[in-house]
């Protein structure tokens, strides 16, 4: 079963213009961040920091949930979720 990894547009230039990758890994955030980061190295590092940590700036949704609150990138991944990244948008 295959997580669903959903791209914006903002981002897509790192995945060659690709708006939905599929990810075989399941389990938690980190697998599916670290099957990203393998697969496509030059999103992983506009999602997480050296360190393997969420960058500050991104929102990552699992099935409409802000990881954050569940656990960040220990957050539980069921086969077949969606993994939404959202980088934070600033403006004034």
């Amino acid at each position: 079963m295959a997580v669903t990894v959903l791209v914006p547009s903002t981002l897509r230039g790192e995945v060659d213009g690709v708006k939905a990758l599929s990810v075989e890994a399941t389990g938690t955030l980190r697998a599916v961040l670290d099957e990203v980061g393998r697969r496509w190295p030059r999103l992983e590092r506009r999602v997480r920091d050296e360190q393997g940590a969420l960058r500050r700036y991104m929102n990552v949704y699992i099935d409409g949930v802000d990881c954050r609150s569940i656990g960040g990138s220990d957050a539980p991944v069921p086969g077949e979720a969606e993994v939404h990244l959202l980088p934070s948008v600033a403006g004034g």
